[in-house]
Order: structure tokens, then sequence, then C-alpha cells
């Protein structure tokens, strides 16, 4: 099993690209550290609880609690897998707790864009409240509006799209994020691709360079 991680600001399209080039390729394996925090919660699992307990009190969930959640899909991941790992390592602390899991980091692809892009992309993101799946009203509607292509549910605004909170997580991208993207050059596996294009032509880039 090998480990692509995936670099970019929040919006950039990480999910996205990593969804779209999952579902074609039984080999890649699209694994988003906020999904897992998610279901993790929902389901009301131990890590689950401990971490709605600092989301509640507004804190970040801490390294070591998101690390335990990629490891257990670490663990499971077997034969030529090659995992996309969305959202970790956020920061060079859990960049160094991921290298620590002896699961080898083939390459890190920073998927670039502006900040004004961004802005204008996450205030038209809708999200399924159900299945997690994800639409843009621009960029990947769906079929019919404000409604799951795959369930039926009707789409929602995610609370961490309003425009206040997208400013705040570009702001901590900036100061905590982006340092990864030295860290990883500095290995020397550190691959970029031009974000501002459409969902198709981003995901083909990141296959000819990961």
């Amino acid at each position: 099993m090998d480990i692509i991680v995936l670099l970019g600001a929040p919006g950039s399209g990480k999910g996205t690209v990593a969804g779209a080039l999952a579902s074609g390729n039984g080999n890649l394996r699209h694994v988003s550290s906020g999904d897992l925090l998610r279901a993790a919660v929902a389901k009301g699992t131990p890590a689950g609880i401990e971490a709605k307990g600092y989301m509640e009190a507004g804190n970040l969930v801490p390294d070591s609690l998101i690390a335990t959640m990629i490891k257990d899909v670490v663990a499971e991941t077997k034969g030529e897998t090659t995992m996309l790992l969305d959202g970790f390592p956020r920061n060079l602390a859990q960049a160094e707790i991921l290298e620590k899991m002896g699961a080898p980091v083939k390459s890190a692809v920073l998927i670039d864009v502006p900040d004004s892009i961004i802005q204008d992309r996450i205030a038209g993101r809708r999200t399924c409240p159900k299945c997690k799946a994800g639409y843009h009203v621009k960029n990947l509607p769906p079929k019919v509006e404000g409604v799951c292509d795959k369930c039926g549910e009707k789409l929602v605004i995610r609370k961490d799209d309003n425009p206040d909170t997208v400013k705040d997580r570009l702001a901590v991208y900036h100061a905590q994020t982006e340092p990864l993207i030295k860290h990883y050059s500095g290995k020397g596996i550190l691959k970029t691709v031009d974000g501002t294009q459409n969902v198709a032509a981003t995901a083909k880039a990141f296959l000819a360079v990961m």
C-alpha cells in the first residue's frame, strides 16, 4: 500500500478530485479525515464521542485523536491499494505522526488555487446530510436543484462553508498547513497541479503526476 497526501486550501477541490479518481479505479481509495471524523461522531464511537466534546467546545480535535482514526484505516487497507489521504496531515506534527505509522508516503500533490477563487467556490458548495455526497451549484450541480442525485435527500450548506468561517479556515491553512508544502518539497516528493481547471482536467493532471 502507498499513500498520496493531498494538499491544498479548503475548497481547492481535493475531496472532489480524489472522489472522482477513486470511483473509477479500484486500486485507489479516497480517505477523508473530515468524513472519518463526522462518521465517528454520528455513530457515537468512543473516538467520535471524544471528538464531539472538543468540537462543541469550539476547540480543535487533537492530532492524536485524528491520527487514531487514520491509523485504523491504514491498518485495514491491504494489497496494491493507493490511499489518497485528504485532510491529514494538516500540520507538521501530523506529518510526523503519519511517518511513524510506517505507511510510505509516495508523493504529496498540491492542488493550487488562489484564495479569491476558493471563496467563490465554497459559497456554492452543497452537501447531502445523509450520504455525504458533495455538489456545487455551478461546477458540479445535482440533476435536480437542491436534491441529492444518489439518495434524494435535500442538500444543505455546511456550517464550515459560510463566508466568515471560510476566511478563518483559509487563515489557519496558510499558518499551519502551508509549511507542509516546504516539508514535502524538501523530501523531493511534492507535485503541483493547477486546481483552477474543471474537475475532469484537474483529475487528469493529478493522475499524470501522482
